[in-house]
């Protein structure tokens, strides 16, 4: 049995662990480490001090799946929608504008039930702030690092994280990737932008029809939505959420600013924008460093590989792009590298 490491509890790594124990079942011990509190990567959900409130997706808001791509990986649209993960999306959004016909669907428990879906599904181990630090190969394994606790050993490492913080690891990925590889992880560059989450008691009401809205009269804001009405699910007694995502230009001017001296910013604009939205009795902040990728690695079919023997591979939407099925396209990538070395 091979122990392999998905460093990453994001859509590309329990995707890619779900897969890898649906084709290779008790052939590998699959262990997932992600340095957040919770799964879900860029499609996290954040729930309310209060639990009056409803939870709110900070990253991801919706998955749109054009006609090719919703034909050729109808399997996992159609396995999210029979588990009630992914229904279609028939709310109001405000100013979205689609460029050719597209299925949009909704994730009536948060967006992260979705990542959880395939972590479930794939029987992996899961352990969440366990934050990797360094790489190492140690003959036919790897020795992985972390900041807090002691070091484990592994047949087979998989990097799903942001490609700065692949480049950032200590140890053997550096030495061992070649001149080509690291001029093109070098390229990589993603949009930075902050969110916003407002948690509001259940007797608040809002005075606009939309459940979605996309704002072009702003520098500050690039998008609102409201939950439950985005998803059109039972609130279940529990007051609004509200998620704000600012624009690219304002995310890079404040990239380095702490995110709480920011959230004022964003609020004065948003009550600008909406003079009547009632008074949250909670509101959080979060800083999306590396948010969507704006330039890819060229020239790789959905993932990287460091090393064939011990295997060491790199994946995420940085290698395709940054949607679901992007997602979807590198798991299913490094599976077929994992495949061939296990």
């Amino acid at each position: 049995m091979s122990r392999v490491l998905i460093v990453g509890a994001g859509l590309t790594g329990s995707l890619c662990a779900c897969l890898l124990r649906r084709e290779l079942q008790s052939k590998v011990h699959i262990v997932v480490w992600d340095k957040s509190r919770g799964a879900g990567g860029r499609m996290s959900t954040s729930r309310s001090p209060d639990p009056s409130s409803h939870p709110a997706d900070l990253g991801a808001q919706y998955i749109s799946a054009t006609p090719a791509y919703a034909q050729s990986h109808q399997s996992f649209y159609s396995e999210l929608l029979a588990a009630g993960v992914l229904k279609p999306l028939d709310c109001i959004i405000e100013g979205l504008k689609q460029k050719d016909i597209s299925y949009n669907y909704v994730t009536p428990l948060g967006m992260s039930s979705l990542v959880k879906h395939f972590l479930s599904e794939s029987g992996a181990d899961l352990f969440l702030e366990r934050h990797v630090t360094g790489v190492y190969r140690r003959g036919a394994s790897w020795e992985v690092k972390r900041k807090v606790g002691e070091s484990e050993t592994f047949d087979a490492v998989v990097l799903t994280m942001p490609v700065p913080q692949i480049l950032q690891l200590e140890g053997d990925v550096g030495p061992l990737l070649s001149v080509q590889q690291k001029q093109q992880l070098d390229g990589v560059a993603y949009s930075s932008r902050f969110a916003l989450a407002l948690f509001f008691p259940p007797d608040a009401v809002f005075s606009f029809p939309w459940g979605a809205r996309y704002v072009s009269e702003s520098d500050c804001i690039r998008y609102i939505a409201v939950d439950p009405r985005k998803c059109r699910s039972d609130p279940a007694g529990r007051g609004p959420s509200m998620v704000v995502h600012t624009s690219v230009p304002f995310g890079v001017e404040h990239l380095e600013e702490d995110k709480e001296e920011v959230k004022p910013v964003i609020l004065q604009e948003l009550y600008k924008l909406l003079p009547d939205l009632p008074q949250p009795i909670s509101i959080k902040c979060h800083k999306w460093r590396y948010s969507q990728v704006l330039t890819t690695v060229p020239d790789c079919p959905g993932h990287m590989t460091v090393l064939n023997q011990p295997p060491l591979v790199c994946g995420g939407d940085a290698f395709t792009h940054s949607n679901f099925d992007g997602c979807v396209e590198s798991a299913l990538s490094l599976l077929g590298a994992l495949k061939s070395s296990l």
